[in-house]
């Protein structure tokens, strides 16, 4: 088996996934925030 080395392991990848899930979440929540205002005013 391979020794493993703390830290030396290539996370670019990983680093730019969770970038975009973290960016993907941000939009999800603006524009649900956006369409209860919408709906409330609409309604209100």
């Amino acid at each position: 088996m391979a020794e493993h080395k703390h830290g030396s392991m290539d996370i670019r990848v990983q680093e730019k996934t969770f970038e975009g899930f973290i960016r993907m979440v941000i939009w999800g929540a603006g524009i649900s925030i956006a369409t209860l205002i919408f709906m409330a005013l609409v309604n209100g």
